[in-house]
């Protein structure tokens, strides 16, 4: 078993900020501007103190049973618990010390560290260039706050942040370059633009739709990149034009062509046999024609509500009597299949077939014609804790709304009628700028559900099973492995989707459910599946008499309605259900068990990147320590309090935790390697994350590589930074790989003078991570351990292998090959054979 090389430590005074506002202030700004907005357009604003994502938190008081009530509270007193709970009360000045300078190359106690920067460096202003960066599909409608203090800042250039939002948009490009790339099988390239639609979907309903909004009601601010909100709208509009275009024609001309040569034919009814038209004609007749309801618009029927993210018929006909042209609107039924077998392996659309028997819709009248048509709107949403009596009950109804926000796109096939068009743009009122002609079919993301359908696997990637991992069975069996005696002996570092999850963390939550030696669990759950097993054995637990705390977020953005299912289930099972804090988003991953061994009692955890959800274990990539370590175990025993009651801790023995410790312990580390470097110790900053907006963060590398530290940082998605600037950023490098397997772990490591420092949870360096929610990072003290993650980190930036690689103008560059053209070095795939190599030929 592994312990920490340093003593528990006195809680130490908390590091004031520098250079940010306060999260208290912060909390009474964005409520003041909600309120303003309310005021202005005499309605209930919708938009939500956001945190893909930090909403507000529903506070809870422990009845008799020890199970959360929610406590009905007026604005001003939810703030004030807020302070009392996470002790944000507004602090003013910059960092002050803890009794040892945070560049000590002495390892401080975690927590203690402050920020501390280098002396000042004279820096040229960047000149020109355009703005890029690239993001998550994990979105947040909040905007960025940009209030750094202007003497902190001084020494820096004021453009030395990428735009965020061209920066998503980068980050989609990606991702339709890998369903362009002819190397990638095809059927997972037609996933892959399956993908690109679904996360440009949400990235108008979010992003797009709350720059939007606080254009309307003037409250949009310049962003950190300089540019205005209207010029980023106009950004936007501009880009995701370009690659929606780019995305329709990857599709027509390269994708269905390819699949028709491998015998898997995406074809329009024209093109259909009569044989297969006839078969189709059975089909809408008993199994489709049923569900469609045509809706007339005429002045006895008025236009129609469209749902965001339907696919809808716009119909003319004629009423051959009168003479009159009518329009009608017949709506897709989105729980159908949206592509039909109209013979094996021939796939028509469900609009197609829908579209060649609409006489039948409409007897007696001449259709005339008929054009596709898609809304998507604002289906972010805003649940004012402070007020709710319920939160179940609030963000129940606050999810029925969301069906009613405003149009932020349309799509229209580009053959549409110009009468048609100026109907759903004037009944709509969607300006032009947000009118997208396409050729058809449109919504490419149901290309999804069809690639699964077909059974081709020579078009896919080699399928992977994950193993145990070995430090859990050393030899492979059909019996489950004995999670509580491995972490007796040592800690275990798991590697998602490379080791299996089933066999790991899903096992050592339901061996604790059955083991009668358990007296408590303590679970975070974020996200999870359907039919979650992780659910099953909580509950499982509860009904043996265990104690069972679960803190359910029920705010994950697009699984709230999962949630608050769950939520009810686990609580009618006996096991007590919190939502964490006012103000703040539970997105940490923490498991802990507390079980009876003889005379004591052993606390068993389990801290992870990535969610409780056993079907995307298989393809996120993501890692998670299990450890019997007393200190973690206190940690979490400390950290689940203040998430179910009433608690100040700050600081903890072996985590940094947000929104008190996290964002200043790692700035002051990325300072301590300035010293180290100056001192001629080894220093460098290695960081792996799915997006990085934070503007500190981000000047303490900028500081960190000026003064000689290598700086890598391995983004997936959003990156603000601008490396290779001479004068600033020469020594950062920035890769993002895409693959297979979604890269969503978040590791930080630090050369600490040759005793390098791992930390490994939650948190990406975004606002909304270190600012509006609860996240945690562990410490990795396992040597081994330490130096795995670390060559995974320099593995993940290496010119040998294949990444894309950003410019300081912003523009991402892929490198696949080397210079005599052999492909570089698939990091996913060379982890894939390295677990087969260890386990043999069986998988």
């Amino acid at each position: 078993m592994t312990h920490s090389a340093h003593p528990a430590q006195p809680e130490p005074t908390q590091p004031k900020r520098n250079g940010r506002a306060k999260p208290a202030r912060r909390e009474r700004e964005a409520r003041a501007e909600r309120d303003g907005r309310a005021e202005r357009d005499g309605s209930a604003d919708q938009e939500g103190h956001t945190g893909r994502d930090g909403r507000a938190k529903q506070d809870g008081r422990a009845d008799q049973d020890g199970r959360a009530k929610p406590a009905r509270v007026g604005k001003k007193d939810a703030r004030a618990g807020q302070d009392a709970r996470t002790g944000s009360a507004p602090r003013t000045g910059s960092a002050v010390g803890t009794g040892r300078d945070a560049t000590d190359a002495v390892q401080p106690p975690v927590g203690a560290l402050t920020a501390s920067r280098p002396q000042a460096m004279a820096v040229p202003t960047l000149g020109g260039g355009s703005l890029a960066a690239a993001l998550d599909p994990d979105l947040d409608s909040e905007p960025d706050s940009f209030d750094l203090d202007a003497d902190d800042t001084a020494d820096l250039p004021r453009d030395r942040f990428l735009e965020r939002e061209r920066s998503w948009l980068a980050f989609n490009e990606r991702v339709l370059e890998l369903a362009e790339d002819p190397s990638v099988p095809l059927l997972e390239r037609a996933n892959f633009l399956a993908i690109f639609a679904s996360n440009l979907d949400e990235f108008f309903m979010v992003r797009v739709a709350g720059l939007k909004r606080r254009i309307a009601t003037g409250v949009a601010n310049r962003s950190a990149s300089g540019l205005q909100p209207r010029e980023v709208l106009e950004l936007i509009w501009t880009r995701s034009r370009e690659l929606m275009a780019r995305h329709a024609a990857c599709y027509q001309q390269d994708v269905a062509p390819a699949l028709a040569d491998e015998g898997v034919h995406l074809i329009r009814w024209a093109e259909l046999t009569e044989k297969e038209q006839a078969r189709l004609f059975s089909l809408f007749r008993h199994q489709i024609y049923p569900v469609l309801t045509p809706l007339a618009v005429d002045p006895a029927h008025p236009f129609p509500y469209i749902s965001g993210l339907s696919l809808n018929l716009a119909v003319v006909v004629r009423n051959p009597i009168s003479g009159h042209n009518h329009f009608a609107r017949v709506k897709v039924p989105p729980l159908l299949a949206r592509f039909l077998e109209a013979s094996p392996q021939r796939y028509v659309p469900l609009e197609d077939v829908i579209a060649a028997h609409l006489e039948e819709l409409f007897p007696g009248m001449e259709v005339l014609a008929h054009h596709m048509f898609r809304v998507t709107r604002n289906e972010d949403l805003e649940v004012e804790e402070d007020d709710a009596e319920n939160l179940l009950q609030a963000l129940e109804k606050e999810l029925m709304r969301r069906r009613f926000g405003p149009p932020v796109r349309l799509e229209v096939e580009e053959s549409i009628d110009p009468y048609v068009l100026d109907l759903l743009v004037r009944e709509l009122k969607v300006s032009d700028a947000e009118v997208y002609p396409l050729p058809g079919p449109l919504d490419l993301a149901g290309l999804s559900a069809l690639v699964g359908r077909v059974e081709r696997p020579e078009l896919r990637f080699p399928k992977y099973i994950a193993g145990t991992h070995r430090d859990l069975a050393e030899v492979e069996s059909a019996s489950a492995p004995d999670v509580f005696a491995a972490l007796r002996e040592r800690d275990v570092l798991l590697h998602h989707p490379y080791d299996s999850f089933s066999t790991s963390v899903q096992a050592f939550l339901e061996q604790a459910a059955a083991d009668p030696d358990v007296l408590a669990i303590k679970q975070t759950l974020y996200r999870t599946s359907g039919d979650s097993p992780i659910v099953d054995a909580l509950i499982d637990a509860a009904e043996s008499g265990k104690q069972v705390l679960v803190l359910v977020e029920i705010k994950a953005r697009f699984d709230e309605q999962a949630n608050i299912k769950w939520a009810r289930k686990l609580e009618e099972a006996g096991c007590h259900v919190v939502y964490g804090l006012v103000g703040l988003k539970t997105h940490c991953k923490l498991s802990l068990v507390v079980r009876q061994e003889g005379e004591q009692l052993r606390r068993y955890a389990h801290v992870g990147t990535g969610n409780y959800h056993p079907k995307t274990a298989r393809l996120y990539e993501d890692v998670g320590l299990l450890t019997a370590d007393p200190e973690v175990g206190a940690d979490l025993s400390d950290l689940f309090n203040r998430l179910s009651g009433y608690s100040r801790r700050e600081t903890y023995r072996r985590l940094l935790v947000a929104p008190t410790s996290l964002r200043d312990g790692l700035v002051a580390r990325i300072a301590r390697e300035v010293a180290h470097h100056r001192a001629g110790r080894p220093a460098f900053v290695r960081i792996k994350v799915n997006s990085i907006v934070d503007e500190t963060v981000i000047d303490a590398l900028y500081r960190a590589a000026r003064a000689g530290v290598p700086v890598d940082l391995w983004v997936r998605g959003i990156c603000a930074v601008r490396p290779g600037v001479p004068g600033l950023s020469e020594n950062i490098r920035v890769r993002s790989i895409l693959g297979r397997f979604l890269e969503h772990s978040r590791v930080f490591a630090f050369g600490n003078g040759g005793e390098p420092e791992v930390w490994v949870g939650s948190a990406d360096l975004m606002h909304r991570n270190l600012d509006r929610r609860i996240e945690a990072l562990v410490r990795v003290t396992d040597p081994g351990h330490r130096a795995a993650l670390n060559r995974l980190l320099e593995t993940g930036v290496e010119d040998t292998t294949a990444s894309w690689h950003l410019g300081p103008d912003g523009d991402w560059t892929r490198h696949a090959t080397d210079a005599d053209g052999r492909p570089l070095r698939n990091v996913q795939e060379t982890l894939i054979d390295a677990r087969r190599r260890r386990r043999g030929p069986t998988t």
